[in-house]
């Protein structure tokens, strides 16, 4: 009898080792939200790490396989925001590379109206603030200017390669203490305000006119960032 019950405990314990493992087998789609940031993770989680953790072992890759992983769904959850404004026809490309260096656009939003945004989803914890202060920005007391220079680099890259300015803005996935910010040219919104101000934004500028196939034209010189 034993035997039968050591026999069940491991076969319950193999299935639930197996179980945690086939959770990261899934590739992220190239193009997607968060593409980049999910696969990477998955790149961390090697099978020993990802062993370990099943096992209840931690290891500082998991951990920062958990941060890339919660970026990810954070662009995840920026982009289900975003489909109220694919249905009044905007175009949204996700997880784009730039021609050189390791930086990506999380979020390059083109308007009916012909305008052009690239957004960059910050993944923010709610236990501090994220605020604005003596030309910083600060989550807590954790200055974190340094992290708007990646979308930087890409609206400078869109203008290069489209011959277009965009208007950056940051996505605050966390607690923002006021509605909006402005900093160093990046405008600086909560995610659950990002559509109404791409339509107030846009709504403020004058039409442009761009041929149809634009984002089809963005999407060629600005290639998903994974499937390389």
């Amino acid at each position: 009898m034993s035997s039968v019950l050591l026999t069940a405990a491991l076969a319950v314990a193999a299935y639930h080792v197996w179980s945690r493992l086939a959770q990261y087998s899934r590739q992220p789609e190239p193009g997607t939200p968060g593409a980049s940031a999910l696969a990477r993770a998955q790149e961390l989680r090697t099978p020993l790490v990802r062993l370990a953790t099943a096992v209840g072992i931690p290891t500082r890759a998991a951990r920062l396989a958990d941060r890339y992983e919660a970026g990810g769904r954070g662009e995840q959850r920026v982009a289900a925001l975003l489909a109220a404004l694919e249905r009044e026809g905007w175009t949204f490309l996700y997880d784009r590379r730039l021609p050189s260096g390791r930086t990506n656009i999380d979020i390059l939003a083109i308007s009916p109206r012909g305008h052009i945004y690239v957004l960059d989803a910050k993944v923010m914890s709610a236990a501090w603030m994220v605020a604005v202060d003596g030309a910083r920005l600060w989550h807590g007391t954790l200055d974190i200017t340094d992290r708007l220079d990646g979308l930087m680099r890409g609206a400078r890259a869109v203008t290069s390669l489209l011959g277009t300015r965009p208007e950056p803005i940051v996505v605050v996935d966390g607690r923002l203490a006021s509605r909006e910010y402005r900093l160093n040219g990046a405008r600086i919104v909560q995610a659950a305000d990002i559509c109404a101000v791409l339509r107030r934004l846009d709504a403020e500028r004058m039409p442009r006119q761009r041929r149809a196939n634009f984002p089809n034209v963005a999407a060629r010189l600005l290639p998903p960032y994974t499937g390389r």
